[in-house]
Formats: structure tokens, C-alpha cells, sequence
């Protein structure tokens, strides 16, 4: 019997259309068609976190919905859920897809003329896109590219008298709808406030838009559509368009975007990807979100892990590149909202503990970023926290380890930001961090970061200084040296261990694995012996109750290090 033949992994690709005919593997997601269809709104407001496969699935919708697809059904749909139990309105509409993303808000001027632009792009896509159905789309098209066309807006007009001549309905998607009002914000306080004020406000292009689709669902536009990222916008365009129902955050939507255990184990089938490639756990890594409290099950990330299984079919053996650089958000987008001490305290207290009380709010307004359940609600629409389903009060947690990676590098970021006497030597860090892996030679790479990091703190961050805030700084610079998989407090049965340092599967080879302790005596007592000696007991005595638990017993290749910090200028290491 031949062997099934391994298809390709739609890692970036947005593309229903082309993921299909080229024979790409792609989870079934059309289940949702039917409930999307069922809502009593026929105008929805949809988020999910940055790559979780938001635009294929709306190419996916204009494809099963557009009139002009409908020769194509059976070949793009036959073989999944919806092409077996199709609706209703399956090909009944002309589709218009909008697209916000990468939009120029360089200046006011700049972001109208790219506004207006943007639409008169996806006015001119539609109608290339409709050449067989709409006898005289290539006119229009030709009109479009004359000085006197229908500018911005206005060219809309154009797509809802088409439909009405043919006798369809004009169902509007827009992808990215949140993109450009998130760079406005990234201007900062003052200038990038008023900037976004005009662009939504009333009287903008913005509103005239949302104005437009309003006025005309009362004829001719029978569905919309509004994915993004953030609900930021919903609330600040509610008197332009206030007839949309946001169904972010209902259950039967948990998994309509992310892959379940179960799809996961079908790309591993599908691809071809060996089973002993994967180094990490990938539950523990990757996965973790949920987007209600009853939902039914998890989701990974789906960029994460279509990237690493790519990786892993590109180099066939274990990665050392566990994590998407694509996926960490752009620093600069967020970095506002650290300007607040409140949101900086907000931001350590959740990587301290992992977790932060609390309800996500299902929109709120640039205004209302500060308030500190706003900024968690924030966090959770970027993908930074997910919803606990496991307590029994209202609870946010970082869904997995990977996400605590993306926080330890904010935490180092916002240090370098504060003290601007740091000044990282990645030399030193990767000659250190090799001693270390290779001849078990900790000391200089612990005092590395006593001279990088702990020595600039100033007052005030001595003052908030602790424990879980240098193992932080820790974690994020044994992360970078990809020798080890840095675990932080793992479970034993005789505790929880500060940092656990497991062979990363590309060295696998590294003759030891570490448990650390991690004590910090605060500076105003660096001058008293019993203190730092109580400490470095302590520091004795977990870590001989982690030797004795059953997952380190009967190893020899595991070595115990007690790191103690003093004050800004002193380390003691001490191997047990």
C-alpha cells in the first residue's frame, strides 16, 4: 500500500482559496458558517489575539457566500462539514472585502488619503473579482483610475447599485478594522489622543464610513462583518454604528478560531511531522486559551504551532526555534500604556504570580486604558492573558509558557527603558552562557547579571525589588541562550522549584540539568551576616527537598545551585 503523502502546512497564508487548490492541509473550521448564519444580528463584531488565523477564515466566508464563487462550491468545500450540510445563503451574496491594515498614520492628511485609497482598492478588487457576473465590471474598473471617479467613500455607491441591478445582496467584511486606530494610540500621550479623537470622532471619515454601512443595511447590505483585535474602537464609533452585536465572547465561538488537541494531532498526521522531532511540551508551551469560561475546550495558538511544525519538517530533528518572532506584538504598540505606574505594578504582579483577578470587559474606549480592568481586558484581546476556567472566582491567566517568554522580555525591556546606565554585553552573556551549559561554570553568567542588571536598579526599583522580580531577569537571559529550556516553578513533590533548567532538544548532549534557588537580600540588609546566612540556609534546605522528590532521585545529571543576591553588589553562588 503506498504511503500517504505528507501536504503542506498554510503557515502565513490567508488565502482560503489557494490554501485548498494547492493541496495545503487546513482545519475545518466551516462548522461555524451555520452558527454565524443563525445569529439573530445579522451584523456581528468579532476579536481574537494576532495571528489566530482571523483573515483565512474570512476568505474562507467570501468564498462559501460570494455569487461570483459559486461554479467553485464543490471543489473548495466538498470535502468539509459545510460542503455536506451547506445553508441557505451558500453563493447567495456579492461579497466586498475591506482591509485596514497598513494604513499611513504618519499625519492626519496622510491617513485620509490612505482611508479613502484603501476603499477605492477593495471598490476596484470587487469588481476585477466580479467580471463574470457583473457584465460591466471592467468599465467600472477603468472609471475608478480617472481623476474624476467617485473618491473614497462615495465609491460604494458604485458596489451597492451592481448588486441591486443583479438582484444580490452586498454582504461587507473588514478585516483589521482596530489596526490603524492601534498606531495612532502608539503615538503617546497628548498628540496621539487628539489624533485618534478626529479620526473616529464625529464629523471623520472614519464615522462617515461606519455612517454609510448603517444607511445602507436598511436596503441593500444584508450582512456585516467586523473582525479585529480590540473592541477599542466599538465604543468610541457606537453613535455611527451602533447595530452590531459582538459575539467575542460567547461559548459556542471558543474554538471557531485556535486548533484543539485533536486538530493538532491531524497537522501532525497530515504533515508528516515525527512525533520524536518535538523537544517540548507543546500543552505547556503553545496552548492554554479560552475565550469563555464554559467553553468546551483549550485552543493553541495556530501560528504558533504551524510554525513550529514547519520548522521541524525544514530541518527534520528538534528546533532550537520554539518561538515565532512574528508573533511577539510590535513593544512600541503597548509601550504607552507601561507609562502608567499603576499598568507597570498591574504588569510585574501578573508575571509574578500568573494570574490577575477579574472579569474581561467586552469593550471600553481609549480613554478608559488606565483603569486597571481595562488594561487586563487589553492584555487578554492581544492574547497576553485568557480566561481561568479552573477558579472559582473571575480569574485571567497567561495562557501558556511561551506567552511567559513574551512577558520576561517586556520586563527586560522596561528595565533597559528606566536605567539607562545598562548597557547589555551579548557577547559576555553568550560566552558565560556557554561556560555554563558546557563545563557547569555558573559564576560568571550570575555575575553578569549582577553587572548588567541588579547594580543599575535605582532607588525606586530597589524599592519594589524582590525574589520574583530577579528571577524574571534571570529567566529571560537563560531563555535567550537557547542552551536550556528555562521551566519557573515547577512542581515536584516537595515544592515548587524557582527555575528548573531542562536540556533544550537541539543539545541534548549538555552533560547537566539544574535546579536553582533564588534568594535576594534587600539592600538595607547587605550589612548583617545572621540575615544573608538565613537565607542561604533556606536556600540549603529546598533544595535538598527538590533532590529528594521523585522526579529527581535517582538522577546523577542533575546539579543544585543556590544563588544568593545582596543588596546591588554581591552574589553568592553555592553548589548543593
Amino acid at each position: 500500500m503506498e504511503a500517504k503523502k505528507p501536504r503542506k502546512l498554510p503557515y502565513g497564508m490567508s488565502n482560503f482559496e489557494t490554501l485548498i487548490t494547492d493541496n495545503y492541509v487546513y482545519v475545518d473550521k466551516t462548522r461555524f458558517i451555520e452558527l454565524l448564519e443563525n445569529e439573530p444580528n445579522r451584523n456581528l463584531f468579532f476579536t481574537r489575539p494576532r495571528k489566530f488565523g482571523k483573515s483565512l477564515f474570512l476568505t474562507m466566508l467570501s468564498c462559501y457566500y460570494d455569487y461570483g464563487m459559486t461554479d467553485k462550491f464543490d471543489r473548495l468545500f466538498g470535502n468539509f462539514y459545510i460542503g455536506k450540510h451547506p445553508t441557505p445563503n451558500k453563493n447567495n451574496y456579492v461579497v466586498l472585502n475591506l482591509d485596514f491594515s497598513a494604513l499611513d498614520t504618519t499625519s492626519e492628511e496622510r491617513f485620509r488619503e490612505s482611508f479613502s485609497d484603501r476603499i477605492e482598492d477593495c471598490v476596484c478588487n470587487f469588481f476585477n473579482d466580479h467580471r463574470d457576473s457583473i457584465s460591466y465590471a471592467g468599465d467600472i474598473v477603468e472609471q475608478m483610475r480617472l481623476p474624476a471617479s467617485p473618491p473614497g467613500i462615495k465609491s460604494l455607491g458604485l458596489i451597492f447599485r451592481a448588486a441591486k441591478e443583479i438582484g444580490k445582496k452586498v454582504f461587507v467584511i473588514i478585516d483589521e478594522y482596530d489596526h490603524f486606530a492601534n498606531d495612532i494610540i502608539a503615538k503617546g500621550e497628548g498628540d496621539g489622543d487628539e489624533y485618534y479623537r478626529k479620526m473616529v470622532g464625529a464629523n471623520s471619515i472614519v464615522r462617515d464610513f461606519y455612517e454609510t454601512l448603517k444607511i445602507n443595511s436598511k436596503t441593500i447590505i444584508e450582512r456585516i462583518l467586523i473582525v479585529g483585535i480590540t473592541p477599542i474602537m466599538l465604543d468610541d464609533m457606537t453613535s455611527g454604528f451602533n447595530i452590531s452585536n459582538n459575539i467575542s465572547l460567547k461559548g459556542k465561538y471558543n474554538e471557531i478560531l485556535g486548533f484543539t488537541q485533536e486538530e493538532v494531532e491531524y497537522l501532525i498526521e497530515e504533515s508528516g511531522v515525527d512525533r520524536s522531532w518535538i523537544s517540548v511540551d507543546i500543552k505547556k508551551m503553545y496552548n492554554g486559551y479560552l475565550f469563555h469560561a464554559e467553553g468546551e475546550k483549550l485552543v493553541y495558538n495556530p501560528s504558533m504551532m504551524l510554525y513550529l511544525f514547519n520548522e521541524l519538517l525544514d530541518e527534520k530533528r528538534p528546533t532550537e526555534n520554539i518561538i515565532d518572532e512574528n508573533l511577539k506584538m510590535d513593544y512600541g504598540r503597548i509601550a504607552k500604556l507601561f507609562n502608567n505606574e499603576a499598568n507597570r505594578q498591574q504588569l510585574m504582579d501578573i508575571v509574578n504570580n500568573g494570574s490577575i483577578g477579574g472579569r474581561v470587559v467586552p469593550k471600553f474606549s481609549l480613554n478608559e486604558l488606565t483603569e486597571s480592568s481595562r488594561f487586563a481586558s487589553l492584555l487578554f484581546y492581544f492574547g497576553l492573558l485568557t480566561i481561568d476556567n479552573t477558579s472559582s472566582i473571575p480569574k485571567l491567566v497567561i495562557p501558556n509558557y511561551s506567552i511567559k517568554m513574551v512577558y520576561w522580555e517586556y520586563i527586560s525591556k522596561l528595565t533597559l527603558e528606566r536605567n539607562e546606565e545598562i548597557r547589555e554585553d551579548f557577547s559576555m552573556l553568550s560566552d558565560s552562557m556557554y561556560k555554563f551549559a558546557v563545563n557547569g561554570k555558573a559564576q560568571q553568567f550570575i555575575e553578569y547579571i549582577s553587572t548588567a542588571f541588579v547594580r543599575n536598579l535605582s532607588v525606586r526599583d530597589l524599592r519594589q525589588f524582590d525574589e520574583k522580580y530577579l528571577k524574571i531577569i534571570l529567566l529571560t537571559n537563560l531563555f535567550y541562550g537557547k542552551y536550556f529550556i528555562p521551566i519557573s516553578e515547577m512542581e515536584v513533590s516537595e515544592g515548587v522549584t524557582d527555575i528548573y533548567l531542562m536540556r533544550s532538544g537541539i543539545y541534548r548532549n549538555m552533560p547537566y540539568e539544574w535546579v536553582w534557588e533564588i534568594k535576594y537580600v534587600k539592600q538595607t540588609d547587605a550589612n548583617k551576616p545572621a540575615v544573608i546566612e538565613a537565607k542561604k540556609q533556606k536556600s540549603r534546605e529546598q533544595l535538598a527537598k527538590y533532590r529528594s522528590s521523585y522526579l529527581f532521585r535517582d538522577r546523577t545529571d542533575v546539579r543544585y545551585l543556590s544563588v544568593i543576591y545582596i543588596g546591588k553588589r554581591k552574589v553568592e553562588i553555592e553548589e548543593i
